[in-house]
C-alpha cells in the first residue's frame, strides 16, 4: 500500500482539512516519515507572501531528498501560486478546498492533474479521530464576508458559509465517544456561523454543550461585532474555555479604518471590559507596520494597548500580500520599525499575561497534551500553558491544579 505524508502549514482551519483527507484515504496508508513518502500532500497558507515562500522552499527541499515522491498542493495556496508551481513542474498536482474530499480517487491518477474545483463547497465529512491530538478541532463554517484591506483569503476560500448543524452535532458526538473532551471551533470567519441560516453562534454552542462527553469549548477567533447580547448570555456557562480570542488587528482608529476593519478603539475597550469582568482571559490579533502607520499613530496604537485587559496576542509584522489594497498603499513602514513595534507590544502584552496568572492560579481545570519522563504539559481554561510533574502517565487527562507556580512564560505545578 503507498504511503502518504501531510504537512500542513498555517491555521486550524487547515488542520481540520488536514484530518478531513487523511479519514478519506482507503487505498493508502499515512506515513510520518517524509522520506518513506510515496505521496507528500502539502496543505498550504498563503495568508502572507512570506507564506507562499515557506511552502515553495518546502517543496523544493522535498523535490531534492525525496525525488521519487509525487508532491500534492492543497489548501489556500493551491488557488494563489498553484497554477504556476503546476506550470513549472514543481508539483505533480494540484487541488483546490472542493476537492480534498475526493482525495483518495485523485491520488491514483497516474498522470500530472490541475483539479481546482469551485469556492462554494462546503465539507460533509464526519471526522471521528485526529490523529496525534488530545483536542478535538471542528470547522464550522468556511470563508468570510469581510474585506480587510490587506487580507487575500476571502479570494482563496470564498464568501462566508456554513456548516450544516446537523453534520458539526454528529461529528461532536462521534469524537466526544471517542474520547475527546475539549472542542475548538474553527473557521475562516468562524463568528460569522448561521447569520445566513437564521441562526448563531450562540445556539450552536448551547446544542454542542448537551452532547455527553462535551468538557470545554474554545472559539478559535471572534470579530468583536459578532459578540452581541445572545452571545454574551453564556459566557458564565461552566463548559465555556474561559479564554475569548477577539480579534482587533490594531487600536488606532485612523489604521482600523485604512485596514478596512469594522471596529473601533471606543467600542473594543467596553467590549474587552465587560468580558473581562466575567473573569476571562482575552486574546488578540494585531498587526504592527502596516503602511500608514506613522510614529504618531504608533505611540498614541500602544498608549491604547495598555489600557485593555489583553493576556495573550498573536502578534503580526506586516506582510506584503501581493493582490490586496494594502499591498499598494504608501509609506511603507521599514521592517526594522516593525520588528521593534512588535517587541513591544509582546512585551507589554506578555507582562499582562504574567499578571493574570498570578491573580488566577488556583482551581485550574487542565488538559495535559504531552509529556515524557515525569514532566507533561497542558493548557488550562485560560489558555495558559502549565508544565505538571507527575509520576503517572497524565498523557490526554484531565486534572485539576488547586494552586500553580506562576514561572516566566508558564505556570507549574505537582501532581500527587
Amino acid at each position: 500500500m503507498k504511503k502518504v505524508y501531510f504537512k500542513t502549514f498555517g491555521c486550524r482551519t487547515n488542520q481540520f482539512d488536514t484530518q478531513v483527507m487523511m479519514s478519506k484515504l482507503k487505498d493508502f496508508e499515512v506515513t510520518q516519515n517524509e522520506d518513506e513518502a510515496d505521496v507528500i500532500m502539502v496543505n498550504s497558507c498563503t495568508v502572507t507572501n512570506g507564506a507562499d515562500s515557506s511552502v515553495r522552499a518546502y517543496i523544493n527541499g522535498r523535490g531534492r531528498s525525496n525525488p521519487n515522491a509525487k508532491i500534492v498542493l492543497a489548501g489556500c495556496g493551491s488557488h494563489s501560486k498553484g497554477q504556476s508551481l503546476f506550470d513549472n513542474k514543481k508539483v505533480f498536482g494540484v487541488i483546490g478546498h472542493s476537492e480534498k474530499e475526493k482525495i483518495n480517487t485523485i491520488l491514483k491518477y497516474d498522470k500530472p492533474f490541475y483539479q481546482i474545483g469551485d469556492l462554494e463547497h462546503i465539507d460533509s465529512t464526519i471526522v471521528e479521530e485526529f490523529i496525534g491530538k488530545s483536542r478535538a478541532f471542528i470547522k464550522i463554517q468556511e470563508g468570510c464576508d469581510f474585506r480587510c484591506s490587506y487580507c487575500i483569503i476571502p479570494s482563496v476560500r470564498g464568501d462566508a458559509r456554513s456548516h450544516r448543524e446537523e453534520d458539526i452535532l454528529t461529528q461532536i458526538e462521534k469524537l466526544a465517544s471517542n474520547g475527546f473532551g475539549e472542542f475548538i471551533l474553527t473557521g475562516t470567519n468562524v463568528g460569522s456561523y448561521g447569520q445566513k441560516d437564521g441562526t448563531s453562534m450562540a445556539r450552536l454552542l448551547k446544542k454542542m454543550s448537551m452532547i455527553r462527553g462535551v468538557r470545554r469549548i474554545r472559539i478559535g477567533s471572534l470579530e468583536p461585532i459578532q459578540i452581541d447580547d445572545e452571545f454574551k448570555e453564556i459566557l458564565g456557562e461552566p463548559w465555556m474555555a474561559k479564554q475569548l480570542h477577539i480579534a482587533l488587528q490594531h487600536t488606532s482608529d485612523k489604521m482600523l479604518k485604512l485596514m478596512n476593519r469594522r471596529n473601533d478603539f471606543k467600542s473594543d475597550l467596553e467590549l474587552l471590559n465587560e468580558i473581562a469582568d466575567k473573569g476571562y482571559a482575552i486574546g488578540t490579533d494585531y498587526i504592527v507596520g502596516h503602511p500608514g502607520e506613522d510614529e504618531k499613530e504608533w505611540q498614541d496604537a500602544i498608549e491604547r494597548v495598555k489600557l485593555l485587559p489583553l493576556t495573550h496576542v498573536h502578534a503580526f509584522s506586516y506582510s506584503k500580500r501581493d493582490n490586496t489594497p494594502s499591498a499598494i498603499m504608501k509609506p511603507e513602514i521599514k521592517g526594522n520599525i516593525a520588528k521593534e513595534r512588535h517587541r513591544e507590544l509582546t512585551a507589554i502584552v506578555k507582562a499582562k499575561n504574567y499578571d493574570f496568572r498570578v491573580a488566577n492560579n488556583q482551581s485550574l481545570e487542565v488538559l495535559i497534551e504531552q509529556g515524557r519522563n515525569g514532566v507533561y504539559h497542558g493548557y488550562d481554561q485560560y489558555f495558559n500553558k502549565i508544565e505538571v510533574a507527575s509520576k503517572e502517565d497524565l498523557t490526554s487527562n484531565w486534572i485539576f491544579i488547586e494552586n500553580a507556580e506562576v514561572e516566566g512564560d508558564k505556570n507549574v505545578a505537582i501532581y500527587k
